[in-house]
């Protein structure tokens, strides 16, 4: 691929969580330079007085544009991840809900055919189970049919097809097996979140001594709070080594939940997610999750009669500008907890920031104050709508 600079922007320095004057200059769709000199070669892409971001990093989303990674066929995925750069997401670990083994095995090769495929479109950075291995007590939207107990043979089979690609696992820690599951899927080099589970404030610390690092879609089908019984919930809260997701939609947290988890976290351990489903960017009508069958109405996804909240139809751009707004923040401090937080949650590389050695993946938006989506480009390649 020929160089391409970014030139007349402001772009934004993860480091130092504020936006630079600079010009970013790719090449074979990753960054080699980042210069207050005006390149003199290649593609120009001037963006004039725009703000240039990293592109955004969702590792919590089980479909988009009619699509659910538990059933898409090579050319669905294809698809969704068109949806998702459209949306301005750029990198995905896909996440598969609760499934038989089989079927988890059949649509992870599927996905994994039309991965990354250098066509501008969002990059599969890896594969998040966020199944089975739950409390039927706090299932959600879980058919609680199709869950288990954590077992090692059904690990080792899935890891066969997950690798070498970043793999994270959610669970409950407190189900027999949960010990040797976790510290199993550590030695192999991937992540745990603590998820749909009933695990006292102990048991959630004993995960994290395990190897769990992070807490999945914090609150929602997790222990509440209780002064003489944490629970989880607490542990995501108070554990400054873990990550705790954060869904900021309105819907699954009150915002002033989101404030009190953005002010008792420190500021590289919140990472938002959509947990996004396959309703996401398509009409109301009836869809299906995780084995149960699902409403949408006026953007709601829900389980009838129980009125259980079945994942979202959330984008990260919209998560941005939620969050800015539930907590009173600048732009600047909210980037990190699409980008780089989400990519070091997971292990994913090279991706999160726009820096020497990155893939060129930017957002464009016209505005900090009330951003708006403007341009993406996925490898330096814009996408094109």
């Amino acid at each position: 691929m020929a160089r391409i600079s970014f030139v007349n922007g402001h772009v934004f320095n993860s480091s130092t969580e504020a936006f630079e004057e600079k010009n970013v200059v790719c090449e074979n769709g990753y960054v080699i330079s980042i210069t207050t000199d005006v390149p003199n070669d290649g593609e120009i892409v001037d963006l004039g007085g725009k703000y240039l971001i990293p592109g955004l990093i969702d590792v919590h989303t089980h479909g988009i544009g009619g699509h659910d990674f538990n059933a898409a066929t090579k050319d669905e995925v294809q698809k969704m991840r068109m949806c998702y750069a459209k949306a301005g997401t750029t990198s995905v670990m896909a996440t598969f809900a609760s499934q038989t083994p089989d079927n988890l095995v059949k649509y992870i090769c599927e996905t994994n055919e039309n991965r990354n495929k250098d066509d501008g479109y969002a990059n599969i950075i890896g594969v998040h189970i966020e199944g089975r291995y739950l409390n039927p007590v706090k299932k959600g939207a879980h058919s609680e049919k199709l869950l288990e107990k954590p077992r090692l043979d059904e690990l080792e089979r899935l890891t066969e097809v997950m690798t070498p690609t970043p793999m994270h696992f959610s669970l409950a820690p407190e189900l027999e097996g949960a010990e040797a599951f976790i510290k199993q899927i550590k030695k192999l080099g991937g992540t745990v979140g603590i998820a749909h589970t009933n695990a006292t404030y102990e048991e959630s610390m004993d995960a994290i001594s395990w190897g769990a690092t992070s807490f999945t879609h914090t609150f929602n089908a997790m222990t509440s709070v209780h002064h003489r019984m944490p629970g989880a919930t607490v542990c995501a809260m108070t554990c400054d080594e873990a990550y705790a997701e954060v869904i900021s939609d309105g819907e699954h947290l009150h915002p002033a939940i989101v404030n009190l988890i953005y002010k008792s976290k420190p500021s590289d351990k919140m990472v938002l997610i959509t947990d996004s489903m396959a309703a996401t960017g398509e009409p109301d009508g009836e869809y299906s999750i995780a084995g149960s069958p699902v409403t949408v109405v006026n953007g709601r996804a829900i389980i009838l009669p129980s009125g259980t909240i079945a994942g979202s139809t959330l984008t990260m751009f919209k998560a941005i500008t939620n969050m800015m707004k539930f907590c009173n923040l600048p732009l600047e401090k909210v980037i990190k907890y699409a980008t780089v937080n989400p990519a070091n949650m997971v292990g994913a590389k090279n991706v999160g920031k726009i820096e020497v050695g990155y893939s060129a993946d930017f957002i464009v938006i016209n505005d900090k104050i009330a951003p708006k989506l403007d341009g993406v480009y996925i490898g330096a390649k814009k996408l094109e709508v």
